[in-house]
């Protein structure tokens, strides 16, 4: 800033997700313009060379607001960790000084669940109306997540603190129209386009509103997109440069427009706000201000640590580590990589080979030590000690995780493992064509070659499925966990199928056995055996199993929702206020993590009118046809209690829409019943 100015008061974080940088106009691309995004870089400091630490978006977005790296913070993957509370997010230090604080969230990786919510005012993060034809996860399209993050700004006063996150670039890529039509054969651009026309709005609200004059705005993505770079089709897998190179411009009131070349990261965004605002860093944070940087025109030399654990979690293949120095990078994996970035930027010339990398690994092994957490924390859902011994003496855990491999071979690296996956997804995706059978025969090539993979037998059951051959795909199933006990994945599909198919007794036993210690990490496990108990009757048990999946995780909606339909079901038969009380408290609990759960508000209803709370019913009844006008039955529900009260053309007006879409189901004596009910209500007027 120029020497005298007042700092900024507002502070404007923007995330876009799995946007690679080079599909930006100011980072180069010339097929086709990204004008708003553009106008904030001319303004602004562009730094060319920024990168994420890794290319999933929990992880990337945990960096960036916890201006750690994962080695501090523990969180490595998009499943089955949490940010965990004691760690300070840079909304909490700016709303400790006065900040109104809200988050807008585009996709569901950043869900409040998995704690990225700490220090905001509003999380709004509601996906129960947004479904794409094609979704791995829930999304909100850009416009959406703009309306709510606008009305919100408008309504503040200075200081705050705003993050937009916008999911859209994500695959499946579904732009709207007209982008839709324009990209129809490069969807995914289509994406980038669509998100930074929505940014325009964004940017004209600041200029109208005269917010551009003290605002500090950073623009970035969490990561990139692979598009088949590297035989990776998306991301999350390698940690090359288009997966990890992201944008990052800065613009705030009375900075000089600059395009800086040195390498930056993720971890330098929080020192950089707490400089521009005036306020001491705290500890612990190793990034640089980038404004003190830029003001000496030259950023310290420095390694970038990055590393990919989702294919170590997920299938238990090797994990990678490494570094970005001024000009080159490393890779250690077990088939190293070292690239020069000056003259291979998109790194297809690998000098590992013809390299001692006896110093590139001390400097890895030194960069980690120092980025690390002394307190060795862990991020995934951890069951504590007392309930870890409870498990152990009930069965449920044993043995050591295949995720807890200490050594790996050549055999185990992610160059050698995902040319097989890929060749299993290809045989896979031949369902979409039509070509079931040709796909089933690929795969089963495949495993007979590659014996080592678990996957293969995943993905062959899901097609012995889709060729309604159930019994087929639990024997592929039985046949993949025989030669591969402690894999996860294998183990969660065969576990989903066989509740799927009624086979309560087989869960029971395969869930029970002893030996499935990586239960301890996902509390779905202990939701289907909750659920396979249930189903069998044996309501001491499934309690037992969901209390379980609770200790994994506290949060786990799945097994709150079914714990409060037990006690409900039991309140039914007996009218114990306690035993009310208690399912209360599972879909209240409920409706604070998902506020737009219907099903938990007509729970509710039932459970209010068991205690003769009228208000509360009518109120959670109400709620409950406001999220989802088709409970049919609320409406039925809801006629019978204003009956009860004496509101005749209220009740009338719901037993008719109960009777228009339900009449069909009821039996004869039923729809007897309820025609004569409603002739009652309307001779009354």
């Amino acid at each position: 800033m120029n020497g005298g100015e007042e700092a900024p008061k507002n502070v404007l974080l923007i995330t876009i997700d799995t946007l690679r940088t080079d599909r930006l106009s100011c980072y180069g691309n010339t097929s086709f313009k990204t004008p708003n995004i553009d106008s904030l870089a001319e303004r602004g400091i562009r730094y060319r060379r920024a990168f994420a630490h890794n290319s999933l978006t929990l992880p990337s977005h945990t960096n960036i607001l916890l201006g750690t790296t994962p080695l501090f913070h523990g969180v490595q993957d998009n499943f089955n960790f949490k940010v965990r509370k004691d760690f300070l997010t840079l909304a909490e230090l700016l709303k400790g000084i006065g900040y109104s604080t809200g988050a807008f969230i585009g996709g569901a990786p950043l869900d409040s669940h998995f704690g990225l919510d700490q220090g905001f005012d509003v999380y709004d993060d509601d996906f129960s109306s947004s479904r794409s034809s094609e979704q791995i996860y829930a999304e909100r399209k850009a416009d959406q997540v703009m309306d709510k993050a606008l009305t919100w700004m408008t309504n503040q006063a200075s200081p705050w603190f705003i993050w937009i996150h916008l999911f859209d670039p994500h695959y499946p890529y579904e732009p709207p129209e007209p982008f839709l039509s324009r990209f129809k054969d490069s969807p995914y651009d289509g994406e980038v386009a669509y998100t930074d026309h929505v940014l325009g709005r964004l940017f004209n609200h600041l200029e109208r509103s005269h917010l551009s004059d003290n605002t500090l705005i950073v623009f970035t993505a969490d990561h990139g997109e692979s598009l088949g770079e590297h035989g990776e089709s998306t991301h999350g897998i390698f940690a090359y440069n288009s997966t990890i190179w992201v944008p990052l411009i800065i613009s705030l009131p009375g900075i000089k427009p600059n395009k800086i070349d040195q390498p930056v990261s993720h971890i330098d965004i929080f020192p950089t706000v707490c400089d521009v605002l005036g306020i001491e860093k705290p500890q612990n944070l190793p990034g640089l201000s980038l404004l003190s940087a830029t003001k000496v025109r030259k950023i310290p030399e420095r390694k970038i640590y990055f590393e990919s654990f989702q294919p170590f979690y997920r299938y238990g293949w090797a994990p990678l580590q490494g570094y970005i120095g001024q000009k080159d990078k490393f890779f250690d994996s077990p088939i190293p990589e070292l690239y020069d970035l000056a003259s291979d930027f998109n790194e297809k010339n690998n000098l590992a080979g013809r390299t001692n990398l006896e110093g590139y690994k001390k400097t890895l092994d030194q960069l980690i030590l120092r980025l690390s957490n002394p307190a060795n924390i862990d991020a995934r859902n951890r069951i504590d000690e007392s309930t870890l011994a409870k498990l152990k003496s009930l069965g449920y855990v044993g043995g050591p995780m295949s995720s807890q491999k200490k050594t790996f071979s050549i055999d185990d690296d992610i160059k050698t493992l995902l040319p097989i996956y890929n060749r299993v997804m290809e045989a896979y995706k031949l369902k979409d064509v039509g070509k079931i059978q040709e796909g089933i025969s690929r795969i089963q090539s495949i495993i007979q070659e590659e014996r080592s993979v678990d996957f293969a037998y995943s993905y062959l059951a899901k097609l012995f499925r889709e060729a309604r051959n159930i019994e087929g795909a639990l024997e592929i199933l039985r046949e993949g966990f025989d030669r591969h006990p402690s894999s996860s994945e294998i183990l969660y599909v065969l576990s989903e199928f066989l509740l799927g198919a009624g086979k309560y007794d087989e869960l029971i036993a395969l869930l029970s056995s002893g030996t499935q210690s990586n239960m301890e990490k996902d509390p779905e496990f202990f939701n289907r055996l909750g659920i396979a108990y249930l189903r069998k009757n044996d309501m001491k048990n499934a309690i037992n199993a969901f209390e379980m999946a609770l200790a994994v995780d506290e949060d786990y909606v799945n097994a709150l929702s079914n714990l409060g339909d037990i006690y409900l079901t039991l309140s039914m038969k007996n009218s114990d206020k306690n035993i009310i009380q208690i399912s209360l408290s599972y879909f209240i609990k409920v409706i604070e993590l998902e506020p737009n759960n219907w099903e938990a508000f007509n729970n509710l209803g039932t459970l209010y009118l068991q205690l003769g709370d009228k208000r509360k019913t009518k109120e959670s009844w109400i709620k409950t046809l406001e999220i989802n006008p088709k409970s049919t039955r609320t409406h039925y529900f809801l006629g019978m209690l204003y009956l009860s009260e004496g509101k005749l053309m209220e009740s009338l007006d719901h037993l008719t829409l109960y009777k228009l879409d339900f009449y069909k189901y009821l039996s004869a004596e039923e729809r007897m019943k309820l025609d004569a009910l409603m002739q009652m209500l309307k001779s009354k007027f």
